[in-house]
């Protein structure tokens, strides 16, 4: 019998829509106002038919909140007709007809029994939110209705979602809509008065922060009830009650890692006022009682990824207007309320309609390990909302490969399918299958399980440090974290994954510089065993070793185990040191330790959390261990290549035997003898970046460059085009044999440029026969003499002294072009330019035979020069 409170509920009126279209189609989406009863009452109604109902939330808390509320409608306890299922907690009995679990429990159960025996309904609560999971969820259980059960039911619900495309997805499925509340929500517009900049990766101007504090001490004043404000992030959380520390209500903070005792507070009723401060979590399937106003940021979190560098991080944006209107809905959910949107009414038309579908901005490895493990690697036969980008699939099709997740043909593994079942990212998959028969399997699970949830920031940027710390507990993050610990174990314990020992320190429990170590104290290297096997294609497997056992406590020894498992899990980011607290990573992206980091002193890091801002140039390390060479390339082994290497590099030819780890060099020495394809390519390297410059160029092949130039300009084809880009792109058929021969970049300036360069005259039409003909070098001139022609300009230039051209009245041309003449002084200096040699005699050559007739007077300047006899000589010795 359901308490009275559950017929008031508005979805009610939607009940016999919704149940009429299951019993007709098996399929139907909801939607529903936030507050209408959809995540309590529905799953409640249908299990009364006798189904028994999943119902799928993306998050935790909310999975624990709508047990709660469905089990006290019931007038129950959870356990009872109502349970839940998260990760590392399952409150179930045989009597539970409604199970509540997250998106994520629901795909490792798919994936052990694609039947889900004994569920009759799902339904996938808060599907606008378009997370990853959820959408993965979906396309599964499309395929089991088409494939194994016809007759199970499926209904996606949500308050704000594109109802039209979930209809679709589910093969023409009914719209059912939900009543709203008859509570209004009343909007208060509450910009900024000053200009705030704009997010920037995780950065938000404190200004802003500073004005949301503001306009909930506003809202405290000027309206009833308890207020609910929307933050984007845990940080950001914490500075705001900073801000209100003083307000005369009590603040509480809600998100994914706020305690259990804090979330089951927020969610009932209190005695005095409130100010919750939560992150997106109270957007959906969360009552919030007494809250009467809410004060929206406008701000939000989104993953992204940077697949070149191998680094994934959140990102602030500005919220969509769907998740507005949700946030907006939290203030009347009881009674009529009020939203403060920290941003004015002309922005709010500029917001995107919807958040980013996550499977377009995501790490997509997860992802394609659950595709794989389903059997369809390609996730191109998965119904979906949104198709997975195709680089994003590349990338993690990479990691898959890396991992030994997936065979060359991208078809799932028996490893790869143990690590599908462990419910975690299969880098840490990984690092747990592959650590524990090294260091024991708890104590690979309790690194992984802090690697699976950053630990907070106040824990430091050192992973050892941090483990003694989560160890130590007495805060919200080392409970979760103990219970994730504690899952892991179980879990390899359930996969036979072997490990369950002890362990042994894997590497550099040996001396350690105490700035960077753990403990400070040094430890001789003494003979170890020989590790666990794994199939030799996976990289990283464990060899020969010689550690220094240690004790659980022991700061090195926790450095060691840390620095192991951490390169397991991310190998592309094992970095080595070079100064100043800078490393270069094996992916070839530089990263900084902040100042005062103990890491700095390290030669070795294994980065497990970085972050790149788009205007840097390297990584952040926001979490990191310390690892020795050798773990580093163990765990990387997959990246470790070694051959010749030549190349062009500050400014010569540099010919080295070389052995990477990724991009860190690992073992240099100098190659005497290196190939010659090597150093050809070397040299045309250096040809690309420093050009033709690099070659000898005499005074006529610059001329026979412009030549060509000239009449590839004026005539095209067969004329080649002697720029230097041309140039760059054909030297291998113009520079060679020169360039076969030579070894450095010395050899390249004794290649006489000239001579190479009539290699690409039109030979073979017999057009190069020509050229002297089309672009002569030099042009006779009425004098007698034979003048050399610039070809450098747009017109061919001739400078002759002006007394060698008396009587030439038709001014020369060259390939149709004419010829722009410099007649000069007797001194050689420029006396008048003209490309019409008829108009200066006319008209020009009186004001220049006025100038310089008194100053040459041993030179002929008669006053008709069309006439007169052309002289390269003086008066004086005809």
């Amino acid at each position: 019998m359901m308490r009275a409170e559950a017929l008031e509920l508005p979805v009610r009126a939607a009940l016999p829509a919704l149940e009429g279209a299951l019993d007709e189609h098996g399929a139907a989406v909801l939607c529903a106002p936030p507050g209408t009863g959809k995540t309590t009452l529905v799953p409640l109604v249908l299990a009364e038919r006798g189904a028994r109902v999943l119902v799928a939330e993306p998050r935790r808390i909310a999975a624990r909140a709508a047990a709660r509320r469905m089990a006290w409608l019931l007038g129950e306890r959870v356990g009872g007709r109502v349970g839940f299922t998260v990760r590392g907690e399952r409150v179930v009995s045989r009597e539970t007809v409604v199970e509540v679990v997250t998106t994520g429990v629901l795909l490792q159960r798919l994936q052990r029994d694609q039947e889900l025996p004994g569920v009759d309904t799902v339904i996938l609560d808060e599907c606008h939110e378009r997370h990853l999971d959820a959408d993965t969820a979906a396309a599964f259980l499309l395929d089991v209705r088409a494939a194994l059960r016809p007759e199970l039911r499926l209904v996606a619900a949500s308050a704000t979602t594109d109802a039209e495309g979930w209809a679709r997805l589910l093969g023409g499925a009914p719209v059912v809509e939900a009543p709203g509340t008859a509570h209004p929500v009343e909007v208060v517009w509450a910009p900024p008065a000053g200009s705030v900049r704009p997010p920037h990766g995780m950065s938000v101007d404190p200004a802003l922060l500073a004005h949301v504090a503001a306009v909930v001490r506003r809202a405290l004043a000027e309206r009833e009830g308890d207020v609910l404000c929307f933050l984007q992030g845990v940080g950001e959380i914490a500075r705001v009650a900073g801000l209100l520390s003083s307000v005369g209500a009590e603040v509480l903070q809600v998100h994914g890692r706020a305690p259990a005792a804090v979330q089951d507070a927020v969610l009932s009723p209190a005695d005095g006022r409130r100010v919750v401060l939560a992150t997106a979590v109270a957007e959906s399937s969360l009552t919030v009682p007494g809250v009467r106003v809410v004060v929206d940021s406008g701000l939000a979190r989104e993953p992204r990824v940077d697949h070149a560098r191998g680094l994934g991080s959140l990102t602030t944006v500005r919220a969509s207007r769907a998740a507005a209107r949700q946030r907006a809905g939290r203030a009347g959910r009881e009674a009529p309320g009020t939203v403060y949107r920290c941003w004015s009414e002309a922005e709010d038309g500029r917001l995107p309609s919807f958040p980013a579908p996550e499977i377009q901005v995501a790490d997509l490895a997860a992802f394609a390990l659950q595709a794989a493990a389903w059997g369809d690697p390609d996730a191109a036969g998965l119904a979906l909302l949104d198709a997975p980008p195709a680089g994003a699939m590349a990338a993690a099709r990479s990691v898959l490969a890396a991992v030994g997740a997936v065979d060359g043909a991208g078809r799932v593994t028996e490893r790869g399918g143990r690590m599908a079942r462990l419910g975690l990212h299969p880098r840490l998959a990984r690092a747990l299958l592959d650590g524990a028969p090294v260091v024991g399997a708890r104590r690979a699970a309790e690194v992984v399980a802090l690697l699976s949830e950053e630990p907070p920031r106040e824990y430091g940027d050192d992973l050892s440090a941090a483990w003694r710390a989560a160890r130590r507990g007495g805060d919200a993050y080392g409970a979760r974290w103990r219970q994730e610990a504690r899952r892991l174990v179980g879990q390899l314990e359930a996969a036979g994954a072997g490990g369950t020992g002890p362990g042994r320190a894997p590497a550099h429990a040996a001396r350690r510089d105490g700035a960077a170590g753990g403990g400070g104290g040094t430890h001789d290297g003494t003979p170890g065993g020989r590790r666990g096997t794994h199939d030799e294609a996976v990289p990283g497997r464990a060899g020969t070793r010689h550690g220094t056992p240690g004790g659980g406590g022991d700061g090195t020894y926790d450095d060691a185990v840390t620095g192991f498992v951490a390169a397991l899990a991310f190998p592309e980011r094992v970095a080595r040191a070079r100064g100043e607290g800078a490393f270069l990573m094996a992916s070839g992206t530089g990263a900084e330790l902040g100042e005062g980091s103990r890491l700095r002193a390290a030669p070795w890091l294994a980065v497990a959390v970085a972050d790149r801002p788009s205007h840097a140039a390297s990584a952040r390390v926001r979490l990191a261990a310390v690892v020795d060479e050798e773990t580093a390339r163990e765990a990387a082994r997959h990246l470790l290549v070694a051959g010749e290497e030549v190349r062009w590099e500050d400014g010569d030819v540099v010919a080295r035997s070389v052995e990477r780890l990724g991009a860190v060099e690992t073992a240099v020495r100098p190659l005497r003898d290196p190939e010659p394809a090597l150093v050809r390519e070397a040299l045309l390297e250096g040809l690309r970046r420093e050009g033709p410059a690099l070659l000898r160029w005499s005074r006529e092949s610059g001329e026979l460059r412009q030549r060509l130039a000239f009449l590839h300009r004026v005539l095209g084809a067969p004329w080649p085009d002697v720029s230097d880009a041309a140039l760059l792109e054909r030297a291998r058929e113009w520079l060679e044999p020169e360039l076969s021969r030579a070894r450095r970049r010395a050899d390249l300036g004794r290649i006489d440029a000239g001579q190479a360069l009539r290699r690409l005259l039109p030979w073979s039409t017999g057009e190069a026969a020509r050229l002297e003909e089309l672009a002569p070098e030099r042009i006779e001139v009425p004098s007698g003499s034979r003048v050399r022609v610039e070809y450098g300009g747009e017109q061919p230039v001739l400078a002759v002294k002006l007394q060698e051209m008396f009587g030439l009245s038709e001014t020369p041309s060259i390939a149709g072009v004419p010829v722009l003449v410099h007649l000069l002084s007797p001194a050689g200096r420029p006396a008048a330019v003209t490309a019409d040699l008829a108009s200066f005699w006319r008209d020009g050559y009186r004001s220049v035979r006025a100038e310089l007739r008194g100053r040459y007077p041993r030179h002929p300047w008669p006053e008709d020069p069309a006439t007169a006899e052309p002289t390269r000589r003086t008066n004086a010795r005809r």
